[in-house]
């Protein structure tokens, strides 16, 4: 049985459909897409739920005859660490389902079986590290082998998949883009929260993932749904939920899920069976949350150059700005001239402090901006 956790307001992992808000239509439309045949790019702001939709999918009636794998590739810089997440995830999924299972991998990936061991008493274990895969490309396609020829078909998710576009291997897309469609065995879900670069990767007819998927776009939870599950969960814990807070969780989060958990996780904790929390307290919580954040912030921003910092800190007290290199942005923000902004804009992207989305520019972390408010 799954233990359950302390605090419903789960901001970490996939705790199961109790601890899961909504999400029905995005539900069935992810599991029908792959039910029917279709690789999907699942596209959405940071936080906002992509890989927890995804888990809550592989728990779903339709896809019980599926052996799911998701392989999150953020901090991987070249096709070798692909190749051993991608290795270290199935290892993982395969082991609870028994040694047969297992061996099926271990007789196909056959670069990796020094790496894959069987202990006299049958407990496997992956003993491969990024260092010993010295051909990737060769396991690359004994992966996509056993995938082929697994006893069940698979699903395969990979969360920010806009990582390959900065490897350092040539023609890497081209490369997956063909294997994934010689594999008829296995759907694949791509998850990203760079926009920008997802659109380009699967829209442009230049690149060779172009109309090869079924393109989803996740937006924020409904804010009375939300308002029904946090609701839901102070009642059973013998505590009252006061109208008018969730709105004011909204307004800070703007609907972004994990923003929402985080300060709703605190505002349960802080609230005493048999109390009511109010809207008085999430300024409370939130407060609570920055005092705990303000020491990495405070060396986020002493490490960024000033120009890029001065950007920083006028985009967090304006909010999402389209116009940055206005002379109206620039004057009201006493920033130094356009071709600065310009500069420093660059530099933000690339650090991954800032987004944007149709022109808009924000701050991709909502607390760095609320105690920039706070702080300048």
């Amino acid at each position: 049985m799954t233990k359950q956790p302390v605090n419903p307001f789960v901001i970490s992992g996939y705790e199961g459909v109790d601890y899961f808000c909504d999400r029905e239509a995005e539900t069935r439309q992810l599991c029908s897409e792959i039910v029917n045949g279709n690789n999907v790019a699942l596209i959405a702001t940071r936080r906002i739920g992509k890989s927890g939709l995804i888990h809550h999918c592989f728990g779903q009636d339709d896809l019980n005859g599926y052996l799911t794998f998701f392989v999150d590739i953020y901090d991987t810089c070249s096709l070798s660490e692909l190749v051993f997440r991608m290795s270290q995830e199935i290892v993982r999924r395969l082991k609870p389902k028994g040694l047969r299972m297992l061996q099926s991998f271990w007789d196909t990936v056959h670069s990796l079986q020094a790496g894959i061991t069987i202990s006299p008493m049958g407990e496997p274990s992956f003993n491969v590290q990024v260092g010993d895969i010295h051909h990737p490309e060769t396991t690359l396609d004994e992966i996509f082998d056993y995938l082929e020829r697994a006893e069940s078909p698979c699903i395969v998710a990979i969360d920010e998949f806009q990582q390959i576009s900065q490897y350092p291997e040539k023609n890497i897309e081209a490369t997956l883009r063909t294997y994934i469609q010689r594999c008829h065995n296995a759907r694949f879900i791509f998850a990203s929260s760079q926009r920008h670069v997802m659109s380009e990767m699967f829209t442009s007819a230049a690149r060779p993932f172009f109309q090869s998927v079924s393109v989803m776009h996740l937006g924020a939870i409904n804010m009375a749904k939300y308002d029904a599950f946090a609701r839901s969960h102070f009642e059973r814990a013998g505590k009252h939920l006061a109208s008018g807070v969730t709105e004011a969780v909204y307004s800070y989060s703007r609907g972004i899920t994990w923003y929402s958990q985080k300060l709703f996780n605190t505002l349960f904790w802080q609230t005493a069976v048999g109390e009511t929390c109010t809207p008085d307290d999430v300024d409370s919580a939130l407060n609570y949350i920055l005092d705990t954040l303000e020491y990495s912030f405070k060396e986020t921003l002493f490490r960024i150059p000033e120009k890029q910092k001065a950007l920083l800190v006028a985009l967090a007290k304006s909010g999402p700005s389209k116009s940055i290199t206005s002379s109206n942005f620039i004057r009201k923000n006493r920033l130094s001239s356009s071709s600065s902004v310009q500069s420093a804009i660059r530099g933000l992207l690339d650090k991954d402090f800032v987004t944007m989305e149709q022109g808009v520019y924000s701050l991709y972390d909502l607390f760095l901006e609320c105690w920039i408010k706070r702080c300048y």
